[in-house]
């Protein structure tokens, strides 16, 4: 009996939806009474649908459950569900929208709803106020595009939510619009929609009025993909020499200072090539996907000289404005003199401006475009009435805009900078000294006999091209290293043969050993390629370029004679000036440049008051005591007479002998203890 009691399945839903799970045959009639008991609940809601409803939510949530049991009695459930939301979605009551999204989530796991319409539906509930109901949405619309391209793209499922988020941008709700934006900046994030349509819908957003989907919009553009640099750091490491092939190269049996300066500064070049390799890893970004980039840099440009927007996002746009000219090489001469107003030291946020205006050189830019901006960084900022912070931003700004467009600076200006490289600011001076070693690689003609260093087979090679001018090589240049090298490999292998030969000669028929190390070999090839004159050099290049397949054995070869023409020094010049140090960061530019760059300072400034002792105070925050104290075994015990002296009062205790001070003694009577000290220690010593 006691069972029957315990059955109640017409009032207890849960265990009616267990039981149906495990036999929906056998309690057809029982879920047949409540999809009735259903059908009604719902005739009395579209009465009242601002009313809430929980016994209604229960059967709903009871129906979506046990859906994949009968379905042909639920086919129109999901429709019914759908007229609901959509037409009474602005009255309901939260909790019972809240219901009715669940019950479509759960059918359409069970596969039991087509995505598109669901999706559409969900879009249209983004303009209820209800912040809740928007997160769950937009968590499901993003996991359940996710799933539909698990296996493989479904190209027509896409084109049609894409379009249809495409009009969702320019909905007159600007959270329904930024939520659409969100969705598919996170799909692209996820490497679901990486696609250029996706990237080109979500440039429509950096022109959008609502501040909000604008930043975002901006946003994504200057965002990048770290999983995507890391992978290109790696491959990069990889392919290039390594260190032990520099270490077999350049060392010695005999170790003497001469040969472990020549190997410090052979690591030093390869840092500084593995570096450039390092950072060109935004190759297949969003900002590479944009169809016509000339046009939405010219845009981006006429909305930012007309808008009105607070001056964080004024920084945006000119950034991005910047990565685009810088990136895609575009012809935007409108937007250096709107820069170049800005460049003033008191100018808020200047770093960030001077990155703006060094990402946006490039050197098919005319000179005399980005000239004046060189000119208006280096008299506002450096000079000597300037800090040496100041004067440092000014000439890192200078040397990668200078690295960028090398003919924007004059031989003039330059000679005039580089006279700070004794400047008694270090930070100034490291500066200085870093635009000096840029010229030498790029053009040692432009600086002074005494700054150009020691002239090395790559400095003496080294000229700036002329605007417009491109040059073309129809071979790989360092290639006559292998041809050589296969000679001198030829010339050993003979003179092994012949000092086998000659095993019998020596000695007590001992082998008359010839010995060649790596090092000496290496050095005999260098010499060999300085002695012989460019023409030869290159024609020896196309020879080897034309008539075999190069493997990466070879190319490693050729990088290392490459690197190697940065150490040796150039024929016939002299090699007793000392070169200047300077940051080899600073040589390693991709496309992207960072407020490292500009705020770079080699030295740092000293702290002031506040700041030293915030960070004395920060260090004493584990510390739990400062004074030792001394505990007792019993907490509770009682405190002994000395320890009660400390708590009383002063006044109390002024005339004992443990609080009484020894007043300030005479002249005369310290000379009458001096004498009575003198005259016990006479009496000890006796």
């Amino acid at each position: 009996m006691s069972g029957r009691h315990n059955n109640k399945l017409p009032n207890n839903l849960p265990q009616l939806q267990n039981l149906i799970k495990r036999d929906p045959q056998s309690y057809t009639e029982e879920f047949l009474q409540q999809y009735r008991h259903y059908q009604s609940n719902v005739q009395i809601f579209k009465l009242q649908p601002d009313k809430p409803n929980k016994e209604l939510g229960d059967l709903v949530m009871f129906l979506a459950q046990v859906g994949h049991c009968y379905l042909q009695q639920l086919s129109t459930l999901p429709q019914e569900l759908t007229e609901l939301l959509l037409s009474h979605h602005t009255v309901l009551e939260s909790d019972l929208r809240m219901t009715f999204c669940k019950a479509l989530i759960l059918l359409r796991n069970k596969n039991l709803i087509n995505p598109t319409g669901l999706l559409e539906l969900f879009f249209e509930l983004l303009r209820c106020h209800d912040k809740l109901l928007r997160k769950t949405l937009y968590t499901h619309i993003v996991a359940d595009i996710k799933n539909i391209n698990a296996k493989h793209k479904n190209n027509k499922a896409n084109t049609m939510l894409q379009n249809f988020m495409y009009t969702m941008l320019r909905d007159s709700n600007p959270i329904a619009a930024k939520i659409s934006l969100d969705v598919m900046v996170e799909l692209y994030k996820r490497n679901i929609w990486n696609d250029a349509k996706t990237v080109n819908v979500i440039t429509t957003a950096c022109f959008s009025k609502v501040t909000k989907i604008l930043v975002a919009g901006m946003k994504f553009f200057l965002g990048k993909d770290e999983d995507e640099k890391n992978d290109s750091g790696s491959e990069s490491e990889e392919e290039g020499p390594s260190a032990r092939d520099l270490m077999v190269r350049y060392s010695t049996n005999k170790k003497t200072p001469k040969s472990k300066k020549k190997m410090e500064k052979a690591m030093k070049v390869l840092k500084k090539h593995k570096k450039k390799k390092k950072v060109e890893v935004f190759n297949f970004s969003a900002i590479h996907l944009i169809h016509d980039p000339q046009d939405f840099a010219e845009k981006l440009l006429k909305q930012l000289e007309d808008s009105k927007e607070r001056f964080e996002v004024k920084i945006m746009m000119m950034d991005l404005i910047s990565r685009l000219v810088g990136i895609h090489e575009l012809f935007l001469f409108n937007y250096y003199p709107f820069v170049q107003r800005f460049i003033q030291p008191h100018q808020r946020e200047v770093t960030k401006i001077l990155l703006c205006a060094a990402q946006s050189s490039h050197q098919l830019v005319p000179p005399e475009i980005i000239e004046p901006v060189i000119m208006t960084i280096a008299n506002n900022f450096v000079t000597d009435r300037n800090s040496g912070e100041v004067m440092t931003v000014g000439l890192n700004a200078i040397k990668e805009v200078a690295a960028r467009c090398p003919l924007s600076i004059t031989e003039d200006l330059l000679q005039d900078l580089v006279q700070y490289k004794t400047h008694k600011d270090k930070n100034v001076m490291m500066s200085a000294r870093g635009l000096i070693q840029l010229f030498r690689n790029l053009n040692p003609q432009m600086l002074h006999k005494k700054d150009r260093g020691r002239p090395t087979e790559s400095s003496v090679e080294a000229r700036i091209q002329d605007y417009g001018e491109m040059e073309s090589k129809d071979y790989i240049p360092g290639a006559e290293v292998l041809e050589v090298e296969e000679d001198q490999e030829a010339d050993e292998d003979e003179e092994g043969w012949e000092s086998a030969s000659i095993s019998d000669g020596g000695e007590d028929g001992e082998w008359v050993d010839v010995h060649h190390s790596s090092d000496e070999g290496a050095g005999e090839m260098a010499e060999k390629l300085q002695s012989m004159p460019v023409e030869e050099r290159k024609a020896k290049a196309k020879a080897v370029s034309s008539s075999r397949v190069l493997t990466q054995d070879d190319f490693k070869k050729i990088r290392l004679a490459q690197m190697a023409k940065e150490l040796t020094g150039a024929p016939g010049k002299a090699q007793k000036r000392k070169m200047v140090d300077s940051d080899d960061e600073g040589d390693n530019r991709g496309e992207l440049l960072t407020l490292r760059n500009i705020e770079k300072l080699h030295k740092k400034p000293k702290a002031d008051k506040e700041t030293r002792l915030a960070t004395a105070m920060a260090g004493r925050s584990d510390r739990k005591e400062f004074v030792h104290k001394r505990t007792k075994l019993n907490p509770f015990a009682s405190t002994s007479n000395k320890e009660k002296k400390r708590n009383k009062n002063f006044m109390m205790m002024r005339h004992s002998q443990n609080v009484r001070t020894k007043g300030k003694r005479s002249f005369r009577d310290k000379q009458i203890a001096l004498r009575d000290a003198l005259v016990k220690r006479s009496k000890v010593h006796k």
